[in-house]
């Protein structure tokens, strides 16, 4: 995927059409089309799932959101989903972006920008100091889960199918993989 423009400003990236998805990466803009709906699935049962469980204001909770607009810099990011435990982030802003790193963040993978999630994305991700990513693959049933590991990320496992797993940082429940590809 090429860059939509180089050298790009924040306005440039609000004039995108609101049908695609714009980020910005090393002042690089890049437009992708709304997700397929195999994608879409897996984000929103993902969603679902570790929303009831942890985005609670008890000590332990989690803000849990949904394609949040995360400013790092002159880099703006969309992950598909993204964490703060409670204690970094009491309640949600009233903007319309966040600049505070989230603690862990979710990539429900598209053929057309893999690259840039494996890649541009993971890479500032470290730099702000993530500490867990998820890549969820919705068309070949697979999840990867990654810490944060002295600047580098570290795979912990690689799950696919209908396996139920327990991944970091959510491994107090149990994940039935195959809800995410109904």
């Amino acid at each position: 995927m090429k860059p939509l423009k180089k050298g790009a400003t924040y306005e440039d990236l609000r004039d995108v059409p609101d049908h695609f998805v714009a980020e910005m990466f090393d002042g690089d803009l890049y437009a992708s089309p709304r997700p397929a709906l195999p994608h879409a699935n897996a984000a929103g049962s993902l969603f679902a799932e570790i929303h009831k469980s942890f985005h609670r204001k008890s000590p332990g909770g989690w803000v849990i959101l949904y394609e949040p607009e995360l400013h790092f810099g002159s880099d703006v990011l969309v992950p598909d989903l993204a964490g703060w435990r409670r204690a970094r982030l009491p309640s949600v802003p009233a903007e319309a972006y966040l600049a505070l790193a989230p603690d862990w963040i979710c990539e429900v993978l598209s053929t057309s920008i893999e690259a840039i999630d494996r890649g541009k994305k993971l890479r500032i991700d470290a730099r702000e100091g993530v500490a867990h990513a998820w890549l969820v693959d919705p068309l070949a049933h697979t999840l990867e889960v990654l810490s944060l590991e002295a600047g580098r990320w570290t795979q912990l496992g690689r799950y696919e199918g209908e396996a139920k797993v327990r991944a970091a940082p959510f491994d107090a429940i149990e994940l039935e993989l195959g809800a995410l590809w109904i």
